[in-house]
């Protein structure tokens, strides 16, 4: 077993699980993800495979069918997924998003409704914050809910929903003034609604329209879409928590976890990186002997390899801070930040090592460097993380004149 990345104080269960769903990876995804990658091929043989393994119910309660696993199991679990393909770590990712928000804040019919059908992996989750013109100012929002009788009717435009097409069940936030006077704070006047919806793209519902997968860069596979809603009407039985003006608060404790996730993807693809620059550099020759051989090499692989250590222990302090109960915004934001980051500056050295090779798409590394900079924006912009950071050291280092 490889030296970096360990986890201290696991239980066997937690041993057991991870060791099946690394096999997995090694196995079913590493040998196929860059030609799925490549195709732009949504990886339906995989996720057939996640869900036999019962990944989409890791952290739902056994009373719904789920495992009941804590956070930190999770987060190791998406850190391997990552590892094989970043992108198939989104696919559930979102899902487990769209989970935690119905466990934490659902109504009992809610939770009894959809979570059963959430950990077999039958119903898939996606969730939707962002607008083509607000970025990460989600105060911002324009969609707009209004209630007439016992529905709402929803109007406006979605983007960058990961799972848009493939899924089933969409969390959406809009702007719902229905009990909310003028004047009130803009993110106590929105509102999450539990949307259902055939999977697929074009109109899948009235009033609901999936116009097809965003060409992107990297992350591939993994269907990113935008959502339009025309007149959408919602009964009130699928307002998240049966009450209005929640919405923000429980979008945040979603994309809270959904940090540390993102760290752990971060963890995993840097990860990988090492791995493969670790080996070629072994193999590769110049100058009579392998290149692991030259000084300025092995500083390279020092500083990649303490990058993903430290990635990684935050990651997991994060995740353990979660489970215990108390609040983990800081260490979350801190884990997201830093393990972005790193992420970026691994994958870059991996491609240096990999030399003018690392620019052919026959080698892994040409897929990473395309994927590793979602990361960087993905859950908020390290922007965002020094902002939730910076407010949060004052909050406990408030001076004392």
């Amino acid at each position: 077993m490889a030296r970096l990345a360990q986890t201290a104080g696991l239980t066997d269960v937690q041993q057991e699980i991870l060791s099946t769903v690394r096999d997995f990876v090694d196995k079913e995804i590493i040998p196929v993800a860059t030609e799925l990658e490549h195709r732009d091929e949504y990886p339906q043989q995989i996720v057939d495979g996640l869900k036999e393994l019962g990944l989409f119910g890791l952290m739902i309660p056994e009373e719904y069918g789920g495992l009941g696993e804590s956070l930190l199991t999770y987060a190791l679990c998406v850190e391997e997924i990552a590892r094989g393909w970043m992108s198939v770590s989104g696919i559930i990712n979102t899902h487990f998003i769209v989970a935690y928000m119905l466990k934490q804040h659902g109504t009992q019919e809610q939770k009894d409704h959809f979570l059963p059908r959430m950990a077999l992996g039958e119903t898939r989750g996606a969730f939707s914050m962002s607008e083509p013109a607000l970025g990460s100012d989600v105060s911002a929002i324009s969609s707009k809910a209004v209630k007439d009788g016992d529905e709402y009717v929803l109007n406006g435009q979605k983007m960058w929903l990961t799972n848009g097409g493939s899924s089933s069940l969409v969390a959406v936030l809009v702007k719902s003034d229905e009990g909310h006077p003028e004047g009130t704070a803009p993110h106590k006047s929105m509102t999450t609604f539990l949307v259902e919806k055939e999977p697929g793209f074009g109109e899948v519902r009235p009033g609901l329209t999936i116009p097809g997968k965003i060409d992107k860069m990297g992350y591939k596979g993994v269907d990113t879409t935008e959502l339009i809603m025309d007149g959408l009407r919602i009964p009130v039985n699928r307002v998240l928590g049966g009450e209005t003006g929640r919405g923000f608060y429980q979008m945040m404790d979603g994309v809270e976890v959904g940090r540390v996730n993102v760290a752990a993807r971060g963890c995993g693809v840097a990860q990988r990186a090492f791995e493969l620059g670790v080996s070629y550099a072994q193999q590769r020759h110049t100058f009579g002997k392998p290149i692991a051989q030259h000084q300025a090499i092995q500083f390279k692989l020092a500083e990649m390899a303490t990058k993903v250590e430290a990635a990684h222990a935050m990651m997991v302090n994060a995740a353990r801070k979660k489970d215990s109960g108390e609040r983990n915004d800081l260490e979350a934001g801190m884990a997201k930040y830093l393990a972005s980051e790193y992420c970026k500056e691994v994958v870059e050295d991996a491609f240096r090592i990999h030399g003018g090779y690392g620019f052919s798409k026959e080698y892994e590394i040409e897929r990473l460097y395309r994927e590793a900079p979602m990361l960087l924006i993905g859950e908020g912009t390290a922007e965002i993380q020094k902002m939730i950071i910076g407010r949060r050291l004052l909050e406990e280092y408030r001076f004392q004149g």
